[in-house]
């Protein structure tokens, strides 16, 4: 641990983060892992937002004392990207960023509120965003940063846990503690304290890769008129979210839990995948009292205490023969249990449509979607399809975007498509229904075409 610290002190790593690493590194060190067994937590029943009386007045109230910080952190590595995954076009020429910086202006103009957006970025993320972000002259507020930088930590070697080494890529040998870092990050950096100062009193926070996550103040008024220290929007698992975290109650203090995928048993994945037991999952939506933050971050000395998540990857994740290494990392959605009081509202799936792999980014930029004129995104579609699409031409967002040169087809009245080898699509190509597209060589959709569940489509190769 001590070879660790030296090496975040040596990188100017903040001293908040340092002892956040070090409270992390003695739990690992003990043989902790986080885990949450089934036996340990019960499901749970929650309120929905579409129930929720909230009176025009208290929104707007809301509305005006709130801050908006963005996770903007990822790199989209796995869809092959080595710029912020928030650069992607989503459609008209316009990217995530774009999207974000115009929803909140519109708000801003609506409510006459400050509104202001903060970006927590990464330090392989923050030059490229301030250069996309440098058109909107009008977004950064007086007196307020545009963006905090989440930490860094370095990734320790499975075997002896000791900081990894890669002098032919040494910013390998770093990585961000997830975006649990979110806390600690904001008091470090001073942040925290000046809104504060600044007379703000929510945080809403949520992924820069999911445009549903609006910051609407009617979600701030039930926030607000709630009296929580902090809540979470969850939406009802389908299941596409078999495999991902849910909430429970803890059986030991009755405490609301976020339980993720890395910490649930091998034995209790089946439970995980119940989706009539485990009935919400997270949007990573969240909303916080900006003093009940400070306040309970000042009692801990900057230690919120949340639960372990010990990530094992290879030290350079795109090269399988270098060692395995330990990331020490949390989950911000983990610090519902911190406070007294926290709460769960169940929204709908509007407010849900991140963006992880090249299947969702082919929804987004479909007709499923309309962007309107307050850029918020509106889901036209009866239903949103599922999307299979071939890893081997489709994964990596370059070669994506060579087989689909004229755009996204039509999936409006698609309900799933299942895409097997290498097709490009021409312009205008609608599917409809079950589609499942197969070939053993390359397949090209001339414009126009309509294909159907009922005539989906064999090739015989190009």
């Amino acid at each position: 641990m001590e070879l660790a610290r030296a090496k975040m002190q040596a990188a100017g790593v903040d001293p908040v983060a340092i002892d956040n690493f070090a409270h992390y590194y003695r739990l690992l060190e003990h043989g902790e892992t986080g885990l949450i067994p089934e036996s340990s937590i019960d499901p749970v029943e929650i309120g929905r937002l579409a129930d929720a009386e909230v009176d025009e007045a208290t929104a707007t109230d809301a509305i005006r004392k709130t801050v908006v910080i963005k996770l903007n952190g990822g790199l989209g590595t796995s869809m092959g990207m080595d710029r912020a995954k928030s650069l992607l076009c989503v459609r008209r020429g316009l990217s995530f960023l774009d999207i974000i910086a115009r929803q909140v202006l519109h708000l801003r103009r609506e409510y006459d509120a400050t509104l202001p957006l903060l970006f927590m970025n990464s330090f392989r993320t923050s030059e490229d965003t301030r250069e996309a972000l440098a058109r909107y002259e009008d977004l950064a507020v007086d007196g307020l940063p545009l963006e905090f930088l989440q930490n860094k930590e370095p990734k320790l070697l499975k075997d002896g846990l000791t900081p990894a080494s890669y002098p032919k890529d040494p910013e390998l040998e770093w990585c961000p503690p997830g975006h649990g870092d979110l806390y600690p990050a904001l008091r470090g950096s001073g942040t925290l304290d000046l809104l504060i100062e600044k007379g703000f009193r929510y945080a809403f926070v949520s992924n820069s890769d999911n445009l549903g996550a609006v910051p609407e103040a009617r979600v701030a008024g039930w926030f607000a008129q709630s009296g929580a220290p902090f809540a979470i929007e969850a939406v009802r698992r389908t299941p596409s979210d078999r495999k991902g975290g849910h909430f429970a109650r803890r059986k030991a203090d009755g405490r609301l839990v976020l339980r993720e995928t890395a910490q649930t048993p091998d034995a209790d994945r089946e439970a995980l995948a119940d989706l009539e037991r485990h009935k919400y999952t997270s949007t990573n939506n969240l909303w916080f009292d900006l003093v009940a933050m400070r306040d309970t971050l000042d009692q801990r000395d900057g230690i919120l205490g949340l639960p372990l998540i010990r990530n094992v990857k290879h030290l350079d994740p795109s090269d399988a023969s270098t060692p395995e290494v330990v990331q020490i990392e949390c989950a911000m959605g983990a610090a519902i249990e911190v406070f007294d009081d926290s709460q769960l509202i169940e929204v709908g799936r509007d407010r849900f449509v991140p963006v992880k792999t090249t299947n969702d980014l082919l929804v987004l930029r479909s007709d499923v979607y309309e962007i309107r004129k307050d850029f918020v995104l509106d889901q036209v579609a009866a239903d949103v399809p599922y999307i299979d699409l071939d890893g081997d031409y489709y994964k990596l967002v370059g070669e994506f975007d060579k087989r689909f040169p004229e755009g996204a087809p039509s999936l409006a009245k698609a309900t799933s498509v299942t895409i097997d080898g290498d097709w490009t699509f021409g312009h205008n190509v609608q599917l409809v229904g079950e589609v499942h597209l197969q070939s053993k060589g390359a397949e090209r959709i001339p414009a126009d075409e309509v294909i159907s569940g009922s005539e989906a489509a064999s090739g015989s190769g190009a």
